[in-house]
């Protein structure tokens, strides 16, 4: 299950405040809160649960290197975290790495029902986009895991890819519309197989 932290803007700048005035608390309020969002990123896009741990765990002490020095957040605490996480899955596998998603059952809800039929259809439809999304590129796959799976803001995103708000806006259309013309393909194939 993705879990989305849509912070308040003010009561976030006033923790960040608090933690670069040496505010123990504020400091571990900020890992509780966003913890799990910079793990469940790192996660899809590794596949791997140690190593987004341990990454994700690197990133909360770049925060705290941070707080003590000149290269704190002063702003969009949010963005600047995941764009750690990002710097740090680039410097452990490199920027064209094709990051697997075979996570992806975590952005699908679960069902409530039980019937198997819709059972059948969730699990055909979670691989459908499962391909689907393999082919894509790993920055059509980060767009998309930032603007959906993490609800990030254009402008969180943009701040996170280092990309101007417009390049974001493209990348993202561009991606939905890749993804929407490879599930199209899929579904004639399908059809015309029986």
């Amino acid at each position: 299950m993705i879990v989305l932290v849509l912070p308040d803007i003010t009561e976030e700048d006033h923790l960040l405040a608090r933690a670069r005035g040496g505010d123990q608390a504020a400091t571990m309020e900020i890992y509780e809160r966003y913890f799990q969002p910079i793990y469940q990123f790192i996660r899809l896009r590794t596949n791997d649960a140690a190593a987004a741990e341990d990454i994700a765990a690197n990133v909360f002490l770049k925060l705290v290197t941070a707080l003590r020095g000149r290269n704190a957040p002063t702003h969009s605490l949010r963005g600047w975290l995941f764009q750690v996480a990002r710097s740090e899955l680039y410097q452990q596998f490199g920027k064209e790495r094709r990051y697997p998603t075979t996570t992806l059952d975590e952005w699908i809800p679960a069902t409530s029902d039980h019937e198997p039929e819709i059972e059948f259809m969730r699990r055909l439809n979670v691989q459908r986009a499962r391909q689907a999304l393999r082919m894509l590129t790993p920055e059509q796959q980060e767009v998309l895991i930032l603007r959906f799976g993490q609800a990030l803001s254009l402008e969180e995103t943009a701040d996170v890819m280092g990309k101007g708000v417009g390049a974001v806006k493209s990348l993202q259309s561009r991606a939905v519309n890749t993804l929407r013309g490879i599930l199209g393909d899929m579904r004639e194939a399908e059809v015309a197989n029986g």
